[in-house]
């Protein structure tokens, strides 16, 4: 499954480096990008950084006092080993951001460092809560509203206008990738074969 999941994000990358794919691509970039009013600006700012490896790092703490932290390090460390690969991803691919590939773009963030390829934020939370959500025995329900979360801060991404929806949808099976790969590999007894399958 981890191998399916990132040979499908490296598809999404080469569907959208040229032709229809990349035109597609910054289509619906356009469509996000565009102003939909005062309400989603601000709601759209403030849930874009909750994807930073910091917010992470964060979450395992509260996790840690919480009497969790098993759970949070095992999180902090299938987050940072995303964090890893996407920055490494990035240098390799090298794809250049929206902002300097397009005209009157809305960028409501200030500039990332980084290249655009895949969008880190939505990945690396996403690699987070799957392992946490794992760990913790949370229900499906709940898993499925803190994947939700990560997909929310993925559009937040487009909608800032640091990167392209592919860039986000590369991210998130990214994300998802790891977190199968780093729960199948952990020594955590809160972790089994089982959860990783649901």
């Amino acid at each position: 499954m981890p191998i399916a999941l990132g040979a499908s994000a490296v598809a999404v990358a080469a569907l959208t480096a040229a032709g229809p794919g990349k035109r597609l691509d910054r289509g619906v970039y356009r469509l996000v990008n565009a102003h939909h009013g005062a309400g989603a600006d601000a709601l759209f700012k403030g849930i874009t950084e909750v994807g930073s490896i910091a917010a992470s790092g964060a979450a395992a703490a509260v996790l840690a006092r919480l009497g969790r932290p098993r759970e949070g390090m095992q999180a902090l460390g299938a987050a940072t080993a995303m964090w890893a690969l996407g920055q490494l991803t990035k240098k390799a691919l090298r794809r250049p951001r929206p902002y300097h590939a397009l005209r009157d773009v809305r960028l409501l963030v200030h500039e990332p460092k980084g290249t655009s390829w895949p969008s880190s934020h939505p990945a690396v939370l996403l690699a987070f809560v799957t392992v946490a959500g794992r760990g913790l025995g949370l229900r499906p329900g709940a898993r499925a509203g803190l994947g939700a979360l990560a997909g929310a801060v993925g559009i937040s991404r487009v909608y800032v206008g640091v990167h392209y929806p592919a860039d986000v949808v590369g991210g998130l099976l990214l994300g998802k990738g790891v977190a199968d790969l780093w729960s199948l590999l952990s020594p955590s007894r809160a972790i089994t074969p089982a959860t990783v399958r649901s």
